[in-house]
């Protein structure tokens, strides 16, 4: 469980920042849908390799729509963004999926199949990609069980408690051994307890290096951790280091 005022260090240990590269960043971008008004404008910033930041605002301020950004699914209207060092206007579009691959998410709603196992659902990035089960089976069963389902990797997403789904994403997103995790309110459907833990699951894996955004706007949460905190408001982001 994570105890209080936990010091992340924005997951960059002194002697690693200057070693740090730059894997998104974001140039003077604007969004709007149709000829509305801009929804998210003049955003600049980058998230380095290593980094644990939070991505927080009131509701309907944008958080999954920034994310969304970031993994290019959804394109800007103006600016420029680059993933990996490389300028996406610049990239062909069977690159990007290359580098999407290097980027996990967590959605809010799990996303789990219900007719595929834990250990399938978990497995399943892998078998899209092509590999074979004898070159991941073991790598599977490992990282369910260090999210703590090494004992329910055989059982369907309706057998598992909401925390339980939540680690079973959280380990789908992770078996690609991603550069970046993005989070998209992992803790707002489970109770206070079960987030703490869930936010130590998140501090962990940035110790292993991956970089991470963690949206949410559990503000007694974010006050656990020292970390970077980029605030979307009115469509524009401030950024507390």
């Amino acid at each position: 469980m994570v105890e209080d005022n936990i010091d992340t260090a924005s997951g960059l240990p002194d002697d690693a920042q200057a070693g740090a590269t730059e894997l998104v960043r974001f140039d003077n971008v604007g969004l709007r849908y149709g000829i509305g008004p801009e929804i998210l404008r003049d955003l600049d910033f980058s998230i380095h390799s290593h980094s644990f930041q939070f991505l927080t605002g009131p509701s309907g301020a944008g958080k999954t729509t920034l994310l969304r950004l970031i993994l290019q699914t959804l394109k800007p209207t103006r600016g420029r963004i680059s993933l990996f060092g490389q300028p996406v206007a610049d990239i062909q579009k069977s690159d990007i999926a290359r580098l999407r691959r290097r980027i996990g998410i967590v959605f809010q709603d799990f996303r789990l199949l219900d007719h595929l196992t834990t250990y399938e659902n978990v497995a399943l990035p892998l078998v899209v990609q092509g590999k074979e089960e004898a070159s991941y089976r073991n790598e599977v069963i490992e990282l369910l069980r260090w999210v703590g389902l090494g004992d329910r990797m055989h059982v369907p997403p309706m057998i598992l408690s909401g925390g339980e789904k939540q680690r079973a994403a959280i380990a789908r997103a992770l078996i690609v051994q991603p550069a970046l995790l993005l989070a998209d309110e992992p803790t707002g459907n489970v109770d206070p307890s079960l987030a703490r833990r869930l936010l130590r699951l998140f501090i962990e894996l940035n110790h292993t290096g991956t970089a991470i955004v963690l949206a949410t706007h559990d503000l007694q949460l974010m006050d656990l951790v020292e970390a970077r905190r980029m605030v979307l408001a009115e469509g524009h982001l401030h950024i507390y280091e």
